[in-house]
């Protein structure tokens, strides 16, 4: 047999040791044929093979990013206004107005990442602001964790909200003394607004995923998994492109859908026979028991320091969410739930326990995402019941520390984002960013989780959570495949899985931590296709 491709390298990370290794990989079609030393692979050269010698480049397992929203963040990152970076809300009005004089033809004008306590806000702002700058169109500003937004009249009057208009289910239309919007809408309130502004045509919405594509094989991420967005975000998803791209042989990063646990189990059946390919398919499901701490919705097991008459609150009664688990784990599926504030920690753990007794124990890989608070008689839970934690190490420098210091009593400081700790437990671990919540590109994820650089990027937060290069590189790649039961087939380089695998453009074990920063993907492999190549010398 020879080779299509055989990649030499002095720093191949193969995901299986704690160092990388002078060895050569063989590629044969979709998947690896050998992995050992350069002069063992010799006789799988032929006059067709490419050969890539990587030299002191890392060469690795694809990233494979365990939390994404996929439409969302071509949404974010390509058809709205940056809002990360103001300084003030006018400065976010300002740069809304710039941004809308120069798409006249935009029908909405949307906007991400903006967040007040970054400028040192209590309040929050009101549409009248916004209105002063936009009186005529459409403004809906996304807060940079997704669970709010920040709206101009115009989208109120478009979306039929008045005084009369009753918040819905886990969601808050922010009134004034007078009865009157002001703007702010919590959790499922900005459906309200969303589904008008996400009403995008097919041909958009191919438009979108094909832009994920291209920054996902940039970025050297080969996999990921498409978790439901939530009732505020109804209508981005992309099922229907995705398949489309499927069929047409034109995915370039694998996909793993995760859509809504409802209860609904007969749709959930027809998901998985639908979406059951190597490159797209479903591999559970997805719900929210809390909010954010930013917005006083994550669910904690003490009120808020700052705000005592609240501990938050859940999406869905606990008896609802204790059906839907006990039925959806008796029918095999794997779950995922979004917990933030250490109550939902504590509640989601207990709905996973519950599902156990009633159904008995087996592999179910049920997950925790997020886990930005924590209790400490939680932690040894998730290794007893089989649970694993996913958690996003780029999270705890979204937004100055205050965001959560000021909302939760002292003792529970060193337990803010915990990740070394849930590693000191034995458990496997999927790594992810919540793209676009956070950009797409690992080396963030990466930087943060070995040296806890907080939001200025120059102080250490939590130091003892920190964790060594090799975990993060796993838990981006193994811990992440495992994350859906495909560790068999992805997450390492070895003999007889498919070929996913990424050239960077140093050896980061190598570098100084704040290089890794600057560290750039120059090859991206996905089932033995070349799908992204910067520069690479060529034998």
């Amino acid at each position: 047999m020879k080779a299509d491709i055989i990649i030499h390298g002095n720093a191949v990370f193969t995901g299986l040791n704690e160092q990388p290794e002078k060895l050569s990989v063989a590629i044969k079609d979709n998947q690896i044929i050998d992995v050992d030393t350069p002069d063992a692979l010799e006789n799988y050269i032929s006059d067709v093979t490419r050969v890539v010698d990587a030299g002191d480049k890392l060469v690795m397992p694809g990233f494979f990013d365990s939390h994404i929203h996929i439409m969302a963040g071509s949404l974010f990152n390509h058809y709205s206004v940056p809002l990360s970076e103001t300084v003030s809300a006018e400065d976010a009005a300002e740069k809304v107005k710039a941004y809308a004089d120069a798409h006249t033809h935009a029908p909405w004008i949307i906007g991400v990442g903006w967040d007040s306590t970054a400028w040192g806000d209590k309040d929050f702002p009101d549409r009248y602001l916004l209105d002063r700058y936009i009186p005529d169109r459409p403004v809906f500003l996304i807060q940079a964790e997704g669970h709010y937004g920040w709206v101009n009249s115009k989208a109120i009057e478009i979306a039929g909200i008045t005084k009369e208009t009753a918040n819905p289910d886990y969601g808050i239309i922010y009134k004034d003394d007078n009865g009157e919007p002001t703007g702010i809408l919590i959790e499922s309130a900005m459906s309200l607004v969303g589904k008008h502004a996400y009403n995008f045509s097919e041909e958009q919405k191919m438009k979108m995923a094909q832009l994920f594509l291209d920054e996902a094989a940039k970025y050297g991420v080969t996999s990921v998994n498409d978790l439901y967005l939530s009732r505020a975000h109804e209508g981005l998803e992309g099922y229907s492109v995705f398949k489309e791209f499927d069929e047409n042989d034109q995915l370039t990063t694998r996909i793993h859908l995760y859509p809504p646990l409802n209860g609904d189990l007969e749709a959930a059946k027809d998901f998985k026979e639908n979406f059951s390919s190597p490159k797209l398919k479903m591999a559970g499901l997805k719900q929210f028991i809390d909010g954010v701490v930013t917005g006083y919705t994550a669910y904690m097991l003490d009120p808020y320091k700052d705000k005592p008459e609240t501990r938050g609150e859940i999406g869905f009664s606990e008896e609802q969410l204790q059906e839907w688990v006990t039925a959806a784990d008796k029918e095999g599926y794997q779950i995922k739930f979004h917990t933030i504030g250490d109550g939902a920690v504590r509640l989601g753990l207990d709905l996973y326990e519950n599902a156990q007794k009633e159904n008995g124990r087996r592999d179910s890989r049920h997950t925790l995402e997020h886990i930005e608070v924590i209790s400490t008689d939680d932690i040894p839970r998730f290794k007893e019941l089989g649970v694993m934690p996913s958690v996003q190490p780029y999270h705890m420098a979204l937004m100055p520390r205050e965001s959560h210091t000021e909302r939760v009593a002292e003792e529970k400081f060193p337990y803010l984002y915990v990740n070394a700790t849930l590693f000191n437990e034995g458990i496997v671990m999927p790594y992810s960013s919540d793209y676009p919540i956070i950009p797409l590109n690992p080396m963030l994820g990466l930087y943060h989780a070995v040296t806890r650089k907080d939001y200025t990027l120059e102080d250490t937060w939590n130091e003892q959570e920190k964790i060594s290069l090799a975990q993060a590189l796993k838990a981006y790649t193994y811990g992440s495949a495992y994350s859906v039961f495909r560790e068999n087939e992805i997450g390492t380089l070895e003999k007889g899985k498919l070929a996913d695998i990424v050239i960077l453009d140093r050896n980061l074990f190598e570098v100084p931590e704040k290089e890794i920063l600057d560290t750039n993907v120059e090859f991206t492999i996905v089932d033995g296709q070349i799908v992204y190549e910067k520069t690479v010398e060529i034998v």
